[in-house]
Order: structure tokens, then sequence, then C-alpha cells
């Protein structure tokens, strides 16, 4: 070997070793607590700055100052970020949102609060604390690397912390203090952060931006392990250091020697791209906050106050106004953030790119040095970079189509990084370069009413995106994006529109930047600034133009009225307070300002305290009425108030309101056993709310026509248990077939049928409308509603499998599954928990795909089709746990499967919501915290409102008390009836026996037994 390969060798191996111990370090953080810790360079940067202001500011002994700054103030550090910080996160469900947009604000914070301690001059005198000797650097991180295994194989801390990681909550059950776990993974990780950073000081440039990307650059290793593998890291940080610097040997010419120039000193950022983008991603839970709750209005009269604050600078002159500049150009920038992060829900950590593109290509454009265009005025090179950028946006918006959370975040600050690294940074790209502002627009006031009016239109492009058909389905797409697939949205699409539609914003803002400041700085792109800007735009409202103003003037002006780096401390100090309060600062401000103001106590004058007296007496001396099963005859079929727990009183049901508590049963109903008298029937009641006094005689129902004496139901009773068989045969058993008419007329059954009068019952029932509808029957009424699946339906082909297999590694989760979905009828799917029937499901819904066999369409093969795509082609589904859209309406939540389904029908919205009962006041209010068995009926709607020909049922009956199941199966079997193919995976046993035609049990991924549902379930166990 000669002397220069192995000196290169040796300088390869310095490098790999300092990159080792920041995998070993982010590896174990994530291990311990499950969090991505992009802060690790900041902890890093830090500690370095406090050994260098120990030792050499102080005048420390070195060893003094190591042992202060790695093993006091470096674990500490990791220490408080895990207590007052991560741990909250983690007491609230570990949500990946909040632990990355607090992992982001504690780098934002600390890189903002060095600058102001230390400034942002690049310091070269920082102390070295092993010699340049590469041998020094490997051995610290083979040690640390073997301790750290050793002690997660072979010691009980070892075991406990494995446990946390699979499941903390079951480990906290098992008596595992997983807090200790946690604060002792986060110690060590911020030592080994503190002992990369003292390492790479001296031989780096030591300032508050530099040393923190450097450090993340290498998170390359640690995510090249899959966050698991301790020696794969180490041997990949070896890999990349040695072949990093045995490029410096290679001395091209002609065009790939700037290139190859460029890799070789960044080839950390190619395998971080790499590692990126082809590996296969890390996490797979979402990382961005899913609402919860519909986002406050906007106060009244703020948006005019910020039209009044931005056109206040039109009065500034001198310094004040060149400033004011860059407030609307960063404004269009960080809408973009709003389009891609709160609109769309999709993380973007490389947004600083965009704009640094846009600016560049502004640059390059205006003086005549973009490849293959003529030189171009400033506003036409605005307009024709934009257009250039905007398909980059493809660059970040394809990863997101596979990656989610975590391995997303990595991908598009790769990008980002990416970005910088190859272009910004290369003399060849940006020397020389110089930006002027449009003709005519050269002073500030007119280049700031120009930059307004860009803004304006910046402003309505996003406004567009929010309403409307896109807007709808992009909020659907950010709530839920499994639900959004299933309703028909084109999810890969829309994720990609919403990137696009970002970058050119971006552009477009970071080229109004350029032009403001005259010139392209790159600096004012640095990756950095991404993190900065994702920040604000989260905590300030990443749903909120105007946050994305009010982000924008706070960044510019504190960055230019204060010292520097006291805007990031700012916001990294909101965004560390995410973790804290789930709200948001916003919510937690709201809250605390409530909670502070003085509420005078209401008292009652000498004549009102008389008056209450006498009316308490009066009271007292009134006989009180029976309880009967509803409530005052003003309530309404869509009034949920009475169902908050705190409402709830005796004999009242939490979930779903007042019910009745009769002294004697005077009757049973074939669904729902015991039911009260009938001064207001309870089938539908007490889901959808009380009805008016009936009209029927006392032997009839109110809504399914005559019932049957006690002795002659047949079957099993949800509630009353076995019943004695009928003393005279009926015809067919009412689960396997069609009954003759002489006691229920229709082709659903008693509980379905119609009765005279139905129509005009439901045309004016006023507050009981809702349930009416519900039950419409099987006259005109009911095809009115949803006589589209009859019509779509009765002339089709079954859905069906055919020797379906799927194998997750060694085990086989379905064997040769083969079953047919009827259209008319509806089929069962039951089975012991791990049988397969989610697994069969979800390859009927296109949310998985079979290792083997067919899923076919009316004999059309549909087995590699998406669920998006299969929805288009009529096939429904809802989810065991709710699919619904908070951030919507519920009438939006139904137009959403509307727009989206296989047909574009405008009536179809209105019909679903009638059908299902959701057609009164509740059609307005948000769909965040509705009770359960409203956001059951908005999913059915929402699936149905696409007019499907086949609809897939995951555990409907979930969350449900025994009324609100009664009511569905009732719109079940008046869907099937009408020509629907409907299968239903359940465990509840009774109410497949009182609903479907066909049952298949499932066993061990296969189909055991199947027939009519009285035969199989006689000899069913499954739960």
């Amino acid at each position: 070997m000669s002397s220069l390969t192995y000196d290169l060798t040796l300088a390869g191996l310095s490098i790999g070793g300092a990159a080792a111990l920041t995998g070993i370090g982010l590896i174990v953080t994530y291990r311990a607590t499950g969090v991505l810790n992009f802060a690790h360079g900041a902890i890093a940067m830090v500690c370095a700055y406090l050994l260098r202001q120990f030792t050499v500011e102080w005048g420390w002994p070195l060893a003094l100052g190591a042992s202060v700054t790695l093993l006091l103030v470096a674990p500490a550090i990791g220490m408080v970020l895990e207590r007052f910080v991560f741990r909250p996160s983690a007491l609230l469900g570990g949500d990946p949102a909040r632990t990355l947009v607090a992992s982001i604000g504690v780098f934002v914070l600390l890189v903002g609060g060095a600058a102001l301690v230390w400034g942002t001059g690049a310091r070269a005198d920082a102390p070295t604390l092993v010699s340049a000797d590469p041998w020094g650097q490997l051995a610290v991180a083979v040690l640390l690397a073997t301790g750290v295994g050793a002690v997660t194989r072979w010691t009980r801390f070892g075991t406990e912390l494995r446990a946390v990681v699979d499941d903390r909550p079951l480990a906290v059950l098992g008596g595992i203090d997983a807090d200790r776990v946690a604060a002792a993974g986060w110690a060590f990780g911020s030592f080994t952060a503190g002992l990369t950073g003292v390492l790479l000081a001296p031989y780096v440039r030591l300032d508050p931006y530099g040393l923190p990307l450097l450090v993340i650059e290498v998170m390359a290793v640690a995510v090249a392990a899959r966050m698991r593998s301790l020696p794969v890291a180490i041997v990949a940080a070896l890999g990349i250091g040695v072949a990093q610097s045995q490029l410096t040997r290679l001395h091209p010419t002609g065009w790939a020697e700037p290139l190859l120039q460029a890799v070789g000193a960044n080839l950390f950022v190619v395998a971080l791209l790499v590692a990126a983008l082809v590996l296969p991603g890390i996490g797979t839970r979402d990382a961005l906050p899913r609402p919860a709750a519909v986002r406050a209005a906007t106060p009244p009269g703020a948006r005019a106050v910020a039209v009044v604050l931005f056109l206040l600078p039109l009065g500034f002159a001198g310094s004040d106004l060149h400033t004011s500049v860059q407030v609307p150009a960063l404004g269009v920038v960080l809408l973009s953030l709003v389009v891609v992060t709160g609109r769309g829900g999709q993380i973007s950590l490389g947004q600083a790119a965009y704009a640094g593109l846009g600016a560049l290509f502004t640059a390059l454009l205006a003086a005549g040095r973009f490849p293959g265009l003529p030189r171009l005025p400033e506003l036409a090179a605005l307009a024709v970079a934009v257009l250039l950028v905007a398909p980059l946006g493809v660059l970040t918006g394809w990863p997101a189509i596979r990656r989610h959370g975590l391995a997303l975040a990595v991908a598009t600050f790769a990008v980002g990084v990416g970005v910088s690294r190859f272009v910004f940074a290369q003399p060849y790209a940006v020397t020389g370069l110089s930006l002027d502002r449009p003709a005519g627009f050269g002073g500030d006031r007119a280049y700031y009413v120009l930059e307004l009016v860009l803004l304006a239109a910046a402003l309505l492009a996003a406004h567009t995106l929010r309403r409307g058909r896109t807007g709808r389905a992009l909020a659907a797409m950010r709530d839920h994006e499994a639900g959004a697939s299933a309703a028909g949205v084109r999810v890969p699409a829309l994720k990609l529109t919403a990137f696009v539609a970002g970058a050119a914003l971006a552009a477009l803002g970071g080229g109004m930047l350029g032009m403001g400041l005259r010139a392209f700085d790159a600096a004012q792109y640095d990756p950095v600034r991404s993190l900065l800007w994702f920040a604000a735009v989260v905590v300030l409202g990443a749903d909120s133009v105007l946050g994305a103003l009010v982000a924008a003037a706070l960044l510019v002006g504190l960055d230019a009225g204060a010292r520097g780096g006291v805007a990031a401390a700012l916001i990294g100090l909101l965004a560390v307070l995410v973790g804290r309060f789930p709200e948001g600062p916003y919510e937690a401000l709201r809250t605390a300002a409530s909670r502070l103001r003085l509420r005078p106590r209401a008292t009652l004058t000498p004549v009102g305290v008389r008056v209450r007296r006498h009316l308490r007496t009066a009271d007292a001396g009134r006989p009180r009425a029976p309880a009967t099963a509803g409530a005052p005859a003003t309530a309404g079929p869509d009034r949920e108030p009475e169902r908050h727990p705190s409402l709830t009183p005796t004999g009242t049901d939490r979930r779903t309101g007042p019910h009745p508590r009769p002294a004697a049963p005077t009757g049973t109903h074939r669904e729902t056993g015991p039911h009260p008298e009938p001064t207001a029937s309870a089938d539908v009641g007490r889901e959808i709310g009380p009805r008016p006094e009936p009209t029927t005689p006392a032997d009839a129902d109110q809504e399914t026509g005559p019932r049957p004496e006690p002795t002659a139901p047949a079957g099993v009773g949800r509630e009353t248990g076995p019943r004695p068989e009928p003393t005279a045969p009926a015809g067919v058993d009412r689960r396997t077939g069609p009954r003759p008419e002489p006691t229920a007329p229709g082709d659903v059954g008693r509980e379905a049928g119609s009765r005279p009068g139905a129509d005009a019952g439901v045309a004016s029932s006023g507050g009981s409308g809702a349930g009416r509808r519900v039950v419409a029957g099987t006259g005109p009424v009911r095809r009115a509603v949803i006589g589209a699946g009859r019509r779509a339906g009765a002339d089709t082909h079954p859905l069906a499998t055919r020797r379906l297999r799927l194998d997750y590694g060694g085990f086989t989760a379905l064997d040769g599954a083969t079953l047919d979905v009827p259209p008319g009828q509806v089929t069962a799917v039951v089975g012991p928990n791990g049988a397969g029937k989610s697994t069969l499901f979800h390859c009927l819904a296109g949310t998985l795909r079979p290792s083997g066999g067919q899923v076919l369409l009316g004999g059309r093969d549909i087995t590699r089709l998406a669920a998006h795509a299969r929805t288009r082609l009529g096939i429904a589904r809802t989810f065991q746990q709710l699919a619904v859209f908070p951030s919507l309406t519920v009438a939006e939540n139904v137009r959403v499967g509307a727009e989206q389904g296989r047909t574009a029908d405008p009536g179809a919205t209105e019909r679903a919501l009638r059908l299902l009962g959701l057609d009164g006041p509740v059609r307005s209010l948000p769909a965040a915290g509705l009770p359960t068995g409203t956001l059951r009926r908005v999913e059915l709607a929402r699936a149905l409102a696409g007019s499907p020909r086949v609809l897939l049922l995951d555990e409907p009956a979930a969350g449900l008390d025994t009324g609100e199941v009664a009511a569905l199966a009732r719109v079940l079997r008046a869907l099937a009836a009408d020509g629907m193919a409907l299968l239903v995976v359940e465990h509840d046993l009774d109410l497949v026996a009182d609903l479907a035609h066909t049952v298949h049990v499932m066993a061990a991924g296969r189909i055991v037994a199947s027939g009519p549902a009285d035969r199989v379930l006689d000899g069913s166990t499954g739960g």
C-alpha cells in the first residue's frame, strides 16, 4: 500500500470514527425512546462550545473541562430533554408528530441560543481532546459500541430497554420503569453527541450552524442501519469515511471535475440521499398532528388587522423599509409549507432548497446564463423560474407516496441538504451572479407594492387549494390517508400535486427574496433554514395562512431588530412546548387566559330570591311524571349534547342519550329484546334522538309495523337469549332468504318492511324524520334514497376471491382463501383472532396485495389495483377504527365520498345524509367530537355516497350499543334488498346470525366452513 493510500485511509478512519459515534448515539436514543433526535447535532455543537469556554476562555485544565462537559453537562442535557420535553409526549401516546416537532424545536432553540451567547462567527481555537491519529477515535467508537451491545444483550437493563422499545405501555404494566429507561437512553445519546462535537470541533468549522448540520449529514450511517444495528452503523461510517478520503486522489478534467469534487467532499450527503430514498424507511406511523378537533376560527377582524399591518411599511423609509421588503417574500415561502404540511398533511423539511432554486434560476435567467434559454427581464425570469422549479417538487413528492412519518422527514431533509451541497455550494453555479429588481420597481417602496400583489396572488392560490373538491380531498388525506383512499381519493397523485404546488410557491418566494436583497445569497437557503421555517409554521398554525404571515413578520423582525438568534430561540421554545401542550401554544394561551379571566358571580335581587323560593315550593308539591323513553318534544334527531358523559343522568345510556326504564316489558322486539311501552318507540330513537308520541296501536311497533306475539319469534334474540320455535312456520328462515308477505310486506323483512303511509310519514315527520328515514322501508321512499344500489348492483357479477395467499416472512396469513360476495345478499366472515379475517378484508379492499391468487370484480382481475382505484370501480369500505375526517363537517365528509366515488351524482350526498339520519343540524357540525354512533353513520354515509356496488364492513358494530346495532342492521338489510353486495367481518355472532345470508368461518388463514347462517353458526366457535 502506497504512503498516500495509507495516509488517506487513516484520514478516512478518523472521519468515520466520528460518524460512527453519531450513529451510535442516534440509534441508542431511538431504540430507548422511539425519537429520531434531530437535535443531536445541536447538542454536539453546544458541548463543543462549552469545552472551548471552559478551557480557552476560563483557563480550566483540559481534563477537567472535558469531564464536566461530557460526564455532567451532556448527560444532564439529555435527561432534562427527556423529563420536560419528550416525556409528556410519551405519556400522551408517543405521537411521532409531537416528538418530531419537539426534536426540531430543540435543534432550533439550541442553535439560536448558541448564536445569542457565542455569536455567529466561526471559531478556530477549539481544544483537541483526542489527537489526529484516527486509532484513538476509532477505539472510542468500537469501545462504546461493544459496551452498548453487551449491556443490551446480557443485562437486566438491556432486557427492560428492549421491552420498552417493543411496547412501552405493556412494559409499564409489567413493572418496568419506562421513564428511567428513557432517561438513561437520552443521557447516553447526549453523551455521544457531546463526544462527537468535541472530537470534530478542532478539525471543522465551529459555529452555531456548520457543526450541527455536519452532524445531521452523518445521520446517514444510522439510517442505513435502520436505526437498529450498531455494527452496521460502524461499518457504514468507516466505509464512507475511507471512500470519501480516497476520492480526493481523483482529478478528472472537463465537465466531470466539479461534480466529482462535490461528491468527494459530500459523500455522507450522497449516502444520506441513498439511505433515505432507496433503502426501506424507518418508522411507519404518521409524524404530523392529525386534527383531533376543528381548528379554532380566526378571531374577528384579524384579517383586517393583518392587511393594515402589511400596508404600514409603505410609510417607512430607509433601513426600516429595506428590512420590511423581506416579509412578503418570506410569507410566500411559508405559504408553501401551509399547502404541503397544513393542507396536505405531508412533512417537508427541504422547502429552503426550492426557495433557493427559485432565486438561483431567476438570477440565471435574468443574466442569460440558463442553458437553452435567452436572457429574460426580471419579472419574466421570476415567472419562468417558478415554472421550472415546480416540477422539481416531485423530488420530495415521489418519496412521500411510499413513505410516512420519520422516513418522509429524513427523505425531504436529505433532498434539501443535497440541493444545498451540490448546487448552492458549488462555484460553477453561483460565481459572479447578481440579481436586480424588475424595471420600474427598483425602489424599496415600489418593489414592496409589487411584493404585496404577488403575495395576494399566492394567498388566492392557497385559498383555492383549501376550498372545493381539491380542498376537501387534501383535508381528507391529511386527516386520515387510508380513509381518503377508501373514499376514492387518488392519494399518490394528490401528494404529488401538493408538493408541486408547494415547490412553486417556495420558488416564487425565494425569487422575491433574492430580488429584494439584490443578490443570490446561498446562506439564506441553508438547510437549517428549512428546519426553522417548518417549526415556525407548525407552532403558529400549519393550516393557517394568517399564521404563516405572522411567522414571516416574526422571523424577519426579530432578526433585524434584535441580536442574531433571537427568532430561532423563540421559535424553538414554542416548538418545544408542543410536547407539553398538544393543541399548541395558541390553545395553551387561550386556556390560560380563560382561567385567569375574572368571572363576576351572579346574585339574585330580593324579588328574585322570593320567586325562586316560591317555585321550589310549588315544584316540591307537584307529583313527578314517570320516566319515558325520550327527551322533550323539542329535541331533534340530531341534537347530541345529552350524550356528554358529564350530563348523563341515572338511567341514561352514556353514549346514546336518555333511554326508557320500563317497569315491565309489554312486548319483545325481534332484534333488541324487551322494549318499553309504546309511548315512544326505542328502536331507533336511542341512536338518533326521541320521536313524538305515536299514532299507531299499542300492539304495533311505530317503525316496523305489527309486532309478533311473545310466542311467535324464532331464533336467538340479542338480549333475551334463545326463544321458542314459532307455533306456525312462516316460510324460509329470516336469516337465509325472503319470507312471504302476510305479516311483513317487503323484501327485507319485518324490521325493514314497508307499512301503509310510510312515504307520508317520512315527508312530514318533523323532528323524528331522521329516524324514519333510517328504516324507510321498501317502498318508493327507500328506492329514492338508495335506488342506485339496485340499478347498479342487480345486474353485476359478485366480488370474489380465488385461492388467495399472503405470507408475512415465515407466517402464512392466508392460505388459499376462496369466497364469493353475491349481490343482494349479506355475506359474513367470522373466526377467532388471528384467523386471517382482517387480512382477507384488506386484500379485498386493496390495502394489502396478496402473494398469490386473484381478487375478481365482475370477472375482472383487480388484484393489483390500489384501494382508490377499487373504490372508483364500485367497492366501498368502512373501518374497524373510525376513519372520518375530523376537520370537515358531516356533510363535507359525505361529499368527499360522492365526489371521489364510482359515479359523479350531485344528489348522492343528500340521499346518503337522509338515509342515515344526518340531514338535520348535525350536517353542519365538524366531525371532531361527535359520538361514536353518529360517526359510524357518517362513515357509512360517505361510503354509500359513492354509489358502490359492493360494500365491505370491518367490525361495523364496534363501539355501538344494542339500539344502534339494531338500527344499523335495518339499514344493511335495506341495502342488500336493494341489490347491493355486502361483506361483513364481525365478532358479534348475534348480529351475524340476525343479518347474514351466508357465513364463512376462517381458521389459520383458511375458510373451513361455509353455508347459511343458522347451520354454520350452530357449530361455529369463532369469537
